[in-house]
């Protein structure tokens, strides 16, 4: 079982698991013997421009920006203290947000391409005009001998052309929603624009789709994306099918309860992709933006703040393994080729495991007693629903020709909280357009059926639980939430050859809020 440290709402935990997610890929699921480095991201509180739609001009902007520089400078040297080798910042954390176009023009500066041009803003400030913010974040990494990342406004100048299918603006140039990285020397070694922009009326959408990674000598290859990317294939999949396992995501997440709060969807990319993901959040209750952390397929250390806490910055600094990279598979038939014939894709105890005497026992598109459907709705989407009124049962539901099953007991009888068994397959379209096949066991807000896919952070039943998907995608990501925002790490995962994932989990430390196989359809995003 999971063994569990807190301090404060800093959560470390650790259990012996592998991810589900990648059929595309083979090799160890843990990092090499010995091979670790320390991490830190900070969630900042972020000092805005209280009217960001009002043009300012580039000394007031400096001024303003340097009060957040001006924390970042102190919580890059404590992370320093404390021994870490990478920082990561969130996105917006310099500057803000809710600009226009024309009003965020004095926060922006030139990022020279690291890929075409050597660069250390501390050492050179000279050679490129308007990069004060650029020079003190390379300063900051230099001082204190660290790998650094940020994020912030770039401009870039583009050719105007006649032709209709010109991606240049009307202005001449494009504006970039971007993370800079920088090597513990200062030297400017990444830079990456946001691909999936999220309502930014003050960014554009560049022109290709870029990959961006940079080396380090203690970790190998990062790579970097930003907030909304992290729910599309490019590029936050396509580093990962090239065999990135760290990846640095700055972002500035607004939490939508059951399925997508912040370090519930982070964590669950992470097991789901195998992979280390360094998430630093904002700040901002107003906005409901709180929740980061270092998450790898077999640890997190995170924090998520709760109602009445400070609203204020938190460090998060833990040391954490090397992931090795992995190979490209040729064919699906190499996928129990790691550890030692064993799947390197599942994992899982012989009451999990679909053996040939029982699988289709096991399968959610076997026979099982009819339950009761209805329809709720859980963040805009129509999710078909069965209610978990038993003491303990095998319950199956349908969304279309997607099933989800659960074997479910509860560990207290006479619990009085209302749950339900969700699936859905569908295209959602609200702030965002993505297609979906998600299973979800959901506490409800109230005792009515009606209240089932609402927001909900607190609960106090507990279950051990099987859940179970027929996918048809590979791209699954695992989660259980539990009370007042504290994750669990599922007992086992399995997926099949043909697709179908197994989430199975007992014990549970607290009251259950959702338990969610969400599955992503990059392949229909754009039907």
């Amino acid at each position: 079982m999971p063994r569990v440290k807190e301090t404060g709402r800093k959560m470390l935990f650790i259990i012996a698991v592998v991810s589900v997610y990648l059929a595309s890929v083979i090799g160890p699921t843990d990092s090499t013997a010995d091979s670790s480095y320390v991490a830190a991201v900070y969630e900042h509180k972020v000092i805005l421009n209280p009217d960001p739609r009002t043009p300012v001009s580039r000394h007031e902007a400096l001024q303003h920006m340097q009060k957040n520089l001006d924390i970042y400078e102190e919580q890059a040297a404590r992370a320093a203290q404390q021994g870490a080798q990478i920082l990561v910042f969130p996105e917006d954390g310099i500057h803000g947000f809710n600009f226009n176009r024309s009003s965020i023009a004095a926060y922006l500066e030139t990022i020279p391409n690291p890929q075409e041009e050597s660069w250390n803003p501390c050492t050179e400030p000279e050679r490129h005009n308007n990069t004060e913010v650029l020079q003190r974040l390379s300063c900051m990494a230099r001082r204190n001998n660290l790998y650094l990342v940020a994020n912030m406004p770039d401009l870039q100048p583009c050719p105007l052309k006649t032709s209709p299918t010109s991606t240049c603006p009307p202005d001449g140039h494009w504006q970039f929603n971007t993370n800079v990285a920088f090597r513990s020397d200062g030297l400017l070694i990444a830079r990456y624009h946001k691909q999936n922009l999220f309502f930014e009326q003050s960014f554009d959408t560049p022109p290709e789709v870029e990959v961006i990674t940079f080396d380090t000598p203690f970790a190998g290859k990062f790579g970097l994306f930003i907030c909304f990317d992290i729910l599309f294939h490019d590029p936050a999949v396509e580093l990962v099918e090239m065999g990135v396992r760290q990846l640095i995501f700055p972002t500035a997440w607004m939490n939508e309860l059951p399925l997508l709060d912040s370090v519930q969807f982070h964590s669950a990319f992470s097991l789901g992709a195998n992979v280390t993901l360094l998430a630093a959040n904002i700040r901002n209750d107003q906005r409901i933006m709180k929740g980061s952390g270092i998450y790898t397929p077999f640890s997190a250390t995170y924090h998520h703040a709760w109602k009445g806490d400070p609203e204020e910055g938190r460090l998060l600094v833990a040391r954490v393994p090397v992931l090795e990279p992995l190979e490209v598979k040729q064919s699906a038939a190499k996928e129990v080729e790691a550890g030692g014939g064993e799947s390197a894709s599942s994992v899982a105890t012989d009451s999990g495991r679909c053996h040939q005497d029982s699988c289709d026992d096991h399968s959610p598109d076997s026979v099982h007693p009819s339950h009761p459907t209805f329809i709720s709705f859980m963040f805009h989407d129509p999710f078909t629903f069965v209610l978990l009124n038993e003491t303990k049962g095998d319950v199956k539901v349908c969304n279309g020709t997607f099933c989800c099953r659960l074997q479910y007991r509860w560990l207290l009888q006479d619990h009085k909280e209302l749950y339900a068994l969700g699936a859905f397959a569908g295209l959602h379209t609200v702030d965002g357009r993505y297609a979906l096949q998600v299973c979800a066991v959901v506490r409800c807000a109230g005792l009515d059926q009606s209240s089932c896919g609402q927001e909900v952070e607190e609960a106090e039943s507990k279950m051990d639980f099987l859940l179970e998907g027929n996918f048809d995608t590979k791209y699954v990501y695992p989660s259980i939430l539990t009370s007042r925002m504290f994750l669990e790490q599922p007992e086992s995962l399995e997926k099949a050859a043909d697709m179908r994932v197994t989430m199975k989990h007992s014990n549970t430390k607290g009251g259950l809020v959702t338990a969610s196989l969400y599955g992503r359809m990059y392949h229909l995003d754009n039907e």
